[in-house]
């Protein structure tokens, strides 16, 4: 496992690299966000862990213009808690997020679960047909009446999610712990924001994901 450390504070990218170095980690170091970009332009890595308050270029940034080239991974590092700022960084594409100051065990166990999701969805050879939506799980690509569909890494996650428990209920709860791949503490309206936002990328084919009232969603088609 290659972990890219994205932080302007030395000592936190020291705390960071001492842990995954001592799990059998590779790390490698970038001070801001025009770095990160570059760095991953030029290498390959598992995940990174991308801080979002940096000089040159902040971590929301880094991310949106790593997702014009890259699925990598990201797992964004902000002393910043709102929700806002939570919501807004999985809307740009980054697939985790945890708030400073954490601890070095909590970031391995996230490391440990994205890296997890993320294989499992490299090994299946699955593509599916509903009407006009397909869905490519090798190629990580949805599309609508024959077009290509712009989805964030964590849409598709969840769409995957939906397709693979087709005709299950499933509650806001269990899809916070599968999709997410730990124990969410915040609002489950991060779910229902996601959904919305994968119901609008699907359009018409936005019928095949039927809101539960109170209890969660269901993939019926």
């Amino acid at each position: 496992m290659k972990v890219l450390i994205v932080d302007d504070e030395e000592m936190i990218r020291a705390v960071l690299r001492e842990y995954i170095e001592f799990e059998g980690g590779e790390t490698d170091e970038a001070q801001d966000g025009m770095e990160a970009v570059k760095k991953c332009r030029d290498n390959n890595y598992d995940v990174v862990l991308m801080d979002v308050m940096m000089p040159k270029l902040d971590g929301f940034s880094a991310v949106k213009e790593i997702r014009k080239f890259s699925d990598i991974p990201v797992i964004m590092l902000s002393a910043r808690g709102e929700e806002y700022d939570k919501l807004f960084g999985f809307e740009l594409g980054s697939d985790d997020y945890v708030t400073k100051p954490f601890s070095p065990k909590e970031v391995m166990a996230r490391i440990h679960a994205v890296t997890k999701r993320t294989g499992q969805e490299k090994k299946a050879h699955d593509v599916y047909e509903f009407e006009g939506l397909k869905i490519d799980m090798v190629g990580r690509n949805v599309y609508v009446d024959g077009k290509r569909a712009e989805l964030t890494p964590k849409e598709y996650e969840l769409l995957f999610y939906f397709v693979e428990n087709a005709g299950v209920a499933l509650t806001r709860e269990r899809l916070l712990n599968q999709v997410w791949g730990y124990d969410f503490y915040g609002d489950d309206r991060t779910v229902d924001t996601h959904v919305k936002m994968l119901r609008g990328n699907l359009k018409e084919y936005r019928k095949f994901i039927v809101t539960l009232r109170g209890l969660g969603y269901k993939f019926e088609a």
